[in-house]
């Protein structure tokens, strides 16, 4: 099992959802998060100048199978890409274990029903 964390733009958000959805991966954690960059420079809006040191994003978090690993990725990265600087981070952690809690399963099948693997 893997854990896998995504910093993605907030308006990417939908297609990545939509995304992960279309790849079969239908439960997920996610936040609004902030951060700093590397990038500093500020912009400037309608005469107001911003600073953009401070990034709003939305953080994602995943645990799948190790034969959804790459294909949960894959969809993250085509759905959050923009090719501009600021398309975020995706980060792949192992997970010892899983344990259900209302029944006690724990490894893979407590991520899952066993009745939608059949």
């Amino acid at each position: 099992m893997k854990k896998i964390e995504a910093i993605i733009r907030k308006t990417k958000f939908e297609e990545v959802k939509e995304a992960l959805l279309a790849a079969d991966i239908e439960w997920f954690s996610y936040y609004d998060v902030r951060g700093e960059g590397k990038t500093r420079q500020a912009r400037i809006y309608r005469g107001v100048m911003y600073d953009t040191s401070c990034i709003e994003r939305t953080l994602i978090s995943i645990v799948v199978r190790e034969k959804n690993v790459e294909k949960t990725i894959a969809a993250i990265q085509k759905a959050a890409y923009t090719g501009e600087i600021g398309d975020g981070r995706i980060f792949v952690i192992p997970i010892e274990n899983a344990i259900r809690i209302r029944t006690g399963e724990q490894g893979d099948i407590a991520l899952y029903n066993a009745e939608q693997e059949k």
